[in-house]
């Protein structure tokens, strides 16, 4: 499935990837044909393969979180071409750790451990080809997450804060139920309501769909 945000020059395609569906996503600046991979969880050769219908470059690895379904493919890949690891925050540096135990647990291949070749902060900005996102941290799934906004495109990239219809789950190791409504509410509702967000699994939805509906955080509000 391919969906384009108002800037024509960034656009993206969501790779479903793994038993658990993750939605792996290539972001790419259609000026450059340069790509990002955000969360290669698994399933490589899907992964390539979309690149290559699509026809970009791939130039950057982008996580949003350190859990496995994320990042599960995420060192093989960046040895296969020679790719960086950027983000996610220093603080899954604690997940990032524990990838073994993570695949051991939920039944995924073994993963290649790897070390990020940058972390983010908040305020901090990626770039692919011409086309610029801002970071947010956004912790509470996990202490490290960080999330990935261009304004131009009206599109975020969320990983497992939010979904459509719900929030991310906070009952594992390191999360925190209270400092994740908290990112939601000060960190993406602040965003233009028209802003389109891909969540880490299921369908896409906008920032004033949720504000307006999502039971999760009307709930806890």
């Amino acid at each position: 499935m391919t969906i384009f945000g108002t800037d024509m020059a960034l656009q993206y395609k969501i790779v479903p990837v793994t038993p658990f569906e993750q939605n792996c996503s290539i972001i790419w600046c259609d000026e450059t044909r340069e790509a990002a991979v955000v969360d290669p969880g698994g399933d490589l050769p899907r992964i390539q393969a979309a690149v290559n219908e699509l026809g970009v470059t791939l130039k950057a690895i982008w996580l949003t979180h350190g859990h496995i379904d994320h990042v599960g493919g995420t060192g093989e890949l960046a040895q296969q071409q020679d790719l960086p690891i950027i983000g996610p925050h220093k603080e899954e540096q604690f997940w990032l750790d524990m990838l073994p135990q993570q695949s051991a647990m939920f039944g995924f291949p073994p993963s290649k451990t790897f070390s990020p070749t940058t972390w983010l902060e908040e305020g901090d900005t990626i770039e692919i080809g011409k086309q610029s996102l801002s970071v947010l941290h956004c912790p509470g799934h996990t202490p490290g997450h960080v999330v990935f906004y261009s304004e131009s495109a009206q599109l975020v990239v969320v990983g497992d804060v939010l979904f459509n219809g719900g929030i991310g789950r906070t009952d594992f190791p390191k999360g925190d139920h209270q400092t994740l409504l908290n990112a939601i509410k000060d960190k993406l509702f602040t965003l233009p309501e028209e802003t389109a967000f891909i969540p880490g699994h299921g369908p896409m939805s906008t920032i004033g769909h949720e504000k307006k509906t999502n039971p999760f955080v009307k709930m806890y509000g």
